[in-house]
């Protein structure tokens, strides 16, 4: 297949163009290059003859247009996003610009692609969105996200995936534009943009600085390995059901006070300090305005109908990101200098 793959320079989706140029599939990685983005991301595939690259914003349709016709790929899948939800409250605008509108303009520019190419069957439109669209969970564990849970967005961030979750359904049941989409998880893994918390963690600890954990740390996530998600999108680009959603998630619940212990554990293991745990430098920090209690996806219908389950515990998975930023110290380095990393962001109410 020839993948047009939006936000290809980010964290999932450069996991994307590595996993998918290794299965033998050629990408046309679309990115405007945000403060987000970083092209050694996907150096390691960036002059193979199956590779692409395109720099063009998603707010730019005439620019869309061009890319399609030049390229002419077999499917779409649309990862490009802000989505830093501390970012998205200080500065909604943004999220509604490329969240929203840029949906919209891939949306038009496919529709338009593919109704000259004659509407085949087999082309797709994979929207890639997230857990955060459905809200809010108790403290349940008998109660998950299902992809028949209404949404009900709770930051500017989630408020803008939803929308464009809502276009893409509605561009396939009015215009027929083959869709499918997915709504994953918390992502961690190799490549992580350092304002995120595991990396915030990890990178923290070992500048001997404060951890910051928001509230009293009790909010729960549901942590799903980068490299785990990106098969499972790929699987679904290539085999879920035209018009279907699935939920992908890691079966990996934490609080976000036992996911930073954790961390702490793994790198007392693994670059011991000299005295005492990296534990110690644990700080609660007030909260995040209308922070969202707890989120944990149901996975039964991709398992189900097509096979996938996350490969790694998040204590695996863990491991391997530690693993991975201990040994590519340049790589984040030159990220902490960006505009915003390392800074609290989010506080505004």
């Amino acid at each position: 297949m020839k993948l047009l793959v939006t936000g290809g320079a980010g964290f999932i989706g450069s996991a994307v163009v590595r996993l998918a140029m290794s299965r033998g599939h050629q990408v046309v990685n679309v990115d405007t290059l945000t403060y987000a983005a970083c092209l050694d991301n996907v150096a390691m595939v960036a002059d193979s003859p199956d590779y692409a690259f395109e720099q063009v914003d998603i707010r730019d349709r005439a620019a869309l247009d061009a890319v399609f016709a030049k390229h002419q790929p077999d499917a779409v899948m649309h990862l490009a996003a802000e989505s830093h939800v501390d970012r998205s409250i200080d500065g909604p605008a943004d999220f509604i610009e490329t969240n929203v509108t840029g949906t919209f303009n891939m949306l038009e520019a496919a529709r338009t692609y593919w109704t000259a190419q004659g509407k085949p069957e087999s082309f797709r439109f994979h929207h890639i969105s997230t857990d955060e669209v459905f809200g809010s969970l108790p403290n349940d564990p008998s109660v998950q996200f299902t992809e028949d849970t209404p949404y009900d967005p709770r930051s500017p961030y989630s408020a803008s995936k939803a929308s464009s979750d809502h276009l893409v359904r509605a561009w396939h049941e009015t215009y027929g534009l083959p869709v499918v989409l997915t709504n994953c998880s918390n992502n961690y893994g190799p490549y992580h943009f350092p304002e995120k918390l595991i990396p915030v963690i990890i990178l923290n600890a070992l500048a001997g600085k404060a951890l910051p954990i928001y509230g009293d740390g009790s909010n729960i996530r549901d942590w799903l390995y980068v490299e785990d998600h990106a098969d499972a999108l790929l699987l679904v680009v290539e085999k879920g059901a035209e018009g279907r959603s699935y939920n992908i998630g890691g079966e990996n619940e934490r609080t976000n006070l036992e996911l930073v212990k954790t961390l702490c554990a793994i790198l007392d293991q693994k670059r011991p300090k000299e005295a005492g745990s990296y534990a110690d430098q644990i700080t609660f920090v007030t909260d995040r305005p209308g922070h969202d209690a707890r989120y944990a996806i149901d996975p039964s219908r991709i398992r189900e109908e097509l096979g996938w389950r996350p490969s790694v515990t998040v204590e695996e998975g863990l491991g391997q990101t530690v693993d991975w930023y201990l040994n590519n110290e340049s790589w984040w380095r030159a990220l902490q200098d960006r505009h915003g990393v390392g800074e609290r962001l989010g506080v505004k109410a």
